[in-house]
């Protein structure tokens, strides 16, 4: 496409050729391929949030979050909680969201440290977590935290957490990380 993929050309596409690829400025771009560790992380996690999640508040993994119509900025996050009353079939955007987490990877380093958190920080969401891997052994996560500066709408610290991950926003959370390996 000469100018690019449009929100109306993605909505056209089928769910399958959507799983694998984001669309960044109109450009369709293959996402790496994820590690059955990296997986087991997300799924593992995601239980965590969703028996903390109220009745107000959704998890989902892996799923379409529409940042930016013009040009279509579309990202699949690794985790989202948003509002739970947002219809199954509405289009999830920044406003829906209290949190992202990405998962990061060998192949994503860069846009999991960069490009995504300014990314979700530009479009409002208010809260952004990254889980690293940071050393080859059993239990060597580390999940930096950080929540959304309305002035600047950057991302500042809150936290880095190894061992013992435990937080009170947006959800209460308490658990040790080599439980999600």
């Amino acid at each position: 496409m000469s100018d690019g993929c449009s929100a109306g050309d993605y909505a056209e596409r089928d769910e399958e050729s959507c799983r694998d690829v984001e669309v960044v400025d109109g450009v369709i771009r293959a996402r790496p391929m994820r590690s059955r560790r990296h997986q087991r992380i997300i799924r593992r996690l995601s239980y965590e949030l969703e028996s903390a999640c109220g009745s107000d508040l959704a998890v989902e993994f892996d799923v379409d979050l529409r940042l930016r119509d013009v040009p279509l900025l579309n990202r699949r996050p690794d985790l989202v909680v948003y509002d739970a009353d947002l219809p199954t079939d509405a289009v999830l955007r920044p406003e829906h969201c209290r949190l992202v987490v990405e998962v990061m990877s060998p192949g994503s380093i860069t846009v999991d440290q960069l490009d995504k958190p300014a990314e979700y920080a530009a479009a409002g969401i208010p809260q952004f977590w990254r889980v690293e891997n940071t050393t080859d052994e059993v239990g060597g996560l580390t999940v930096f935290c950080y929540r959304l500066d309305a002035t600047t709408r950057s991302y500042v610290p809150t936290g880095a957490h190894q061992g013992t991950f435990q937080v009170a926003t947006p959800v209460e959370v308490s658990l040790e990380l080599k439980t999600l390996l």
